[in-house]
């Protein structure tokens, strides 16, 4: 029997219905929703994963100030923009396009944005707060996973589950994200040994590898009746691929995520999410 397809762009729209009600509500309140993005350097692929946040954003009505910044900008100077951005009232939310060019420190600038303007999850208060089941701003691409398992009904509690990336950006967060819906988590990554064995035993698995030429997750991996989370996307022979060859993984697991319009639209969407719970949390501070 053949799975079915998790659609994130069907969810990512449910999504962003609710949250131009949301809009709506503050602007009556005179407060207009806004998010500053930093991009540094001219990385087209970062340029174009901001632009199509401002589109999104402008889609639902939030508005956008567009920082870009000369690949050869300091710290210090980075972390100056950010400063200014911190205080402006105006901004409720800052992201910084990651990657960073090599002569700035991601850490020390994820560091410097205030928290409750952190959009992106990842401020060390932010992450220390999601460890203990506690954050309000979560990491936009975790967040979107667990919004499509909510939205298909997709039971999580006393699952075995598998994630197959150990960053902070995906695999640390969404192992306390799972782990605080009672599921039995276990993080693999390149250093995991007898990985097909494991994933075997999976009831869902959560991928994020991104490299061909090195990892793809292949049907005779997986149970019968698994679902398949497929976060990776790169360019292969012209086309844009997850680690999964989705026609083949479908015809054995019960639920899989395509690539691209999978995970992809969530993260957007759980952006425009995490910038208007800012903004309404900004919105207490300053009144």
């Amino acid at each position: 029997m053949v799975g079915k397809k998790i659609d994130g762009v069907e969810v990512s729209n449910a999504v962003k219905n609710i949250l131009k009600n949301a809009v709506e509500k503050l602007k009556s309140e005179n407060v207009i929703p806004c998010l500053a993005t930093i991009l540094v350097g001219n990385n087209p692929a970062s340029a174009t994963y901001v632009k199509n946040k401002h589109t999104a954003c402008d889609a639902i009505g939030i508005k956008t100030k567009d920082f870009k910044l000369s690949a050869e900008t300091t710290q210090e100077q980075l972390n100056d923009v950010i400063h200014k951005l911190n205080y402006d009232k105006d901004v409720h939310g800052i992201l910084v396009q990651l990657p960073l060019p090599n002569q700035l420190d991601e850490f020390a600038t994820v560091s410097s944005i205030f928290p409750i303007k952190d959009v992106d999850g990842l401020t060390p208060q932010n992450m220390g707060l999601l460890a203990i089941g506690k954050s309000v701003l979560k990491p936009c691409t975790p967040s979107g996973i667990m919004e499509m398992f909510y939205y298909y009904k997709i039971e999580l509690e006393g699952k075995n589950v598998v994630i197959i990336n150990r960053s902070n950006l995906i695999g640390k967060p969404l192992y306390n994200l799972l782990l605080q819906n009672n599921a039995t988590v276990i993080t693999c990554h390149s250093k995991t040994k007898n990985l097909k064995v494991i994933c075997q035993n999976a009831d869902i698995i959560i991928t994020a590898v991104g490299d061909r030429a090195k990892f793809k997750l292949t049907s005779d991996m997986i149970k019968q009746d698994a679902v398949v989370i497929d976060v990776a996307i790169s360019r292969h022979e012209g086309k844009l691929i997850g680690d999964t060859d989705y026609d083949d993984i479908i015809q054995k697991a019960s639920w899989v995520t395509p690539v691209p319009g999978g995970v992809g639209p969530m993260t957007v969407a759980m952006l425009l999410k995490n910038t208007i719970t800012a903004t309404s949390l900004n919105k207490e501070i300053v009144n």
